[in-house]
């Protein structure tokens, strides 16, 4: 099932970025799918971590949920650097917790940090995560776990 769906997905992908509707191209886009596919297989590289057909459904709300963060995080730092007397910046470096269990998720994790203006994750293991924060407030709110809770694993 992983293997069809991910050929449907490939072959979507190719006729979205190519928008051709020829004949021709379309079984030539169409053997070039199936010729991945059947490397895939044979080297069996799709799983559960590379395909994760699992997160589909929390993704939409993930995207909502992710994109809000970033919003506030981004016109928290225009604030600083407009008005720099009233807001200040005290740089820090931070170990936060992972809660998520699986590779992906942790990764998801230590990305979606990243994104967030005036965060970076500079280590992830296992267990934590290794912040540098902006702002004093940034890094309480990553130590807080709001942002972990956002992460579907």
């Amino acid at each position: 099932m992983k293997i069809f769906s991910y050929s449907i997905f490939l072959f979507m992908f190719w006729f979205l970025l190519s928008g051709h509707t020829e004949p021709l191209l379309l079984i030539l886009g169409l053997t070039s799918v199936l010729l991945t596919i059947i490397l895939v297989k044979r080297m069996d590289v799709v799983d559960h971590e590379s395909y994760p057909l699992h997160l589909y459904k929390q993704l939409p709300l993930f995207f909502i949920k992710i994109l809000r963060e970033i919003v506030y995080a981004n016109m928290d730092v225009v604030k600083r650097i407009i008005k720099p007397g009233k807001r200040t910046i005290s740089p820090q470096l931070i170990e936060i917790p992972v809660p998520q269990k699986t590779d992906l998720g942790r990764v998801i994790y230590a990305n979606s940090i990243t994104l967030t203006p005036g965060t970076v994750s500079v280590e992830l293991t296992n267990d934590k995560i290794i912040v540098h924060a902006l702002t004093k407030e940034s890094a309480e709110c990553l130590a807080g776990g709001s942002m972990a809770k956002l992460i579907p694993d």
